[in-house]
């Protein structure tokens, strides 16, 4: 498996925690360090037997836990418990995974960030993640009757969202018509969003009382998340001044947003397959939301299973360090300008991958 590496200036650590707060929430933190502090020390592992068989079961795609063990690539470019930089504190960003998606699927993107200055905190959700791990041994698998009850009923869910991917109209056309398909189809996973963003502010609050030797939390927070992640980072930002900027990645609009002005700048990054059911980001709003388009490329390919799964019509045609790079760059900008505050804006450019559109301010009727 030849994963990325790494381009910033720092070499990253890790270490994990488990927040108690309405439901335990595991924590992988991922933190920059000295280039000189990893010397001698051995790379994290990038996931347990027991989350390879999750996988495989999940995606029904082959895991062999002893193979890559033996050709030593279950291992990740973090190391853990890496000595911190005494005195030095970096901005914070929380990122969330998918549904049946697990804890370290954008583990790659997370090492760059940390690697480029950043403190990243990627959290695992109960019964969302295709297996939850805590530092106690103990883990809960995902909970399948989710996926029964992603759409009720199901088949007309289902055909309804195919038909929502397929229509036209403008982008508040389009938001109001899936507001209403997720009112009347889709009750659990509004439900879920909810208890997603109360297991962030959960990990938050741990993060404040146990790394603010780490943290800079005076810059405030960003939040990011794929899929069912992204939408708990628009909500949250929404709903909590703490928050100052957001990604999503890929994410339909789940979720109970109506009348809520968005006053944070954001960015969507989505596929072409995926277009028209998330324009709910790019409307009423009052800063600076941006939209990325990524040509060639499925739901699932916005992850490590780009990586780890190489089948073109699970992950999409772009190539992964395509995707990859792409991805960073996406993050990297927009974080140093909205969470760092190094500069004004983000310097998108699209290219023959990825093309960038700037959304002006927009309060032409606000969704109720």
């Amino acid at each position: 498996m030849d994963t990325p590496k790494p381009t910033g200036t720092y070499a990253v650590g890790t270490c994990t925690f488990t927040a108690q707060g309405e439901r335990k929430v595991s924590a992988r933190v991922y933190y920059p360090v000295r280039r000189e502090a990893i010397a001698g020390r051995e790379p994290a592992r990038y996931m347990s037997r027991a989350m390879t068989e999750a996988l495989q079961g999940t995606f029904h795609v082959p895991m062999k836990y002893d193979r890559m063990e033996a050709k030593g690539e279950n291992v990740s470019a973090c190391y853990p418990d890496a000595p911190r930089i005494e005195g030095t504190a970096f901005p914070l960003v929380v990122f969330c995974h998918g549904l049946s998606s697990y804890r370290e699927a954008n583990s790659f993107l997370c090492i760059e960030m940390a690697s480029h200055g950043y403190v990243v905190l990627a959290l695992g959700f109960r019964e969302i993640s295709v297996l939850t791990e805590y530092d106690d041994g103990t883990a809960v698998p995902f909970d399948r009757t989710l996926s029964k009850r992603m759409y009720d009923p199901f088949l007309g869910g289902v055909i309804q969202l195919m038909k929502l991917m397929k229509a036209k109209g403008s982008d508040r056309e389009m938001a109001e018509r899936f507001d209403r398909f997720q009112k009347q189809y889709c009750k659990a996973l509004i439900r879920k969003v909810a208890d997603c963003e109360q297991d962030v502010l959960d990990a938050v609050a741990y993060a404040r009382d146990h790394l603010s030797d780490l943290i800079d939390f005076s810059m405030g927070i960003a939040v990011a998340g794929h899929s069912l992640g992204g939408v708990t980072a628009y909500a949250l930002c929404l709903d909590h001044s703490e928050f100052i900027c957001g990604i999503n990645i890929d994410g339909a609009p789940f979720g109970d947003h109506a009348g809520k002005v968005l006053e944070r700048p954001f960015l969507q990054i989505c596929c072409t397959d995926n277009e028209r059911v998330e324009t709910r980001f790019l409307i009423d709003h009052t800063s600076p939301v941006w939209k990325a388009v990524f040509r060639d490329m499925k739901h699932a390919g916005f992850c490590d299973l780009k990586y780890l799964i190489p089948m073109k019509a699970v992950t999409g045609k772009m190539p992964e360090n395509v995707m990859h790079e792409n991805e960073c760059r996406c993050f990297l900008e927009f974080l140093d300008a909205y969470l760092k505050k190094e500069k004004s804006q983000p310097d998108f450019v699209s290219s023959e991958w990825v093309t960038f559109t700037a959304y002006e301010p927009d309060l032409g009727g606000r969704m109720e």
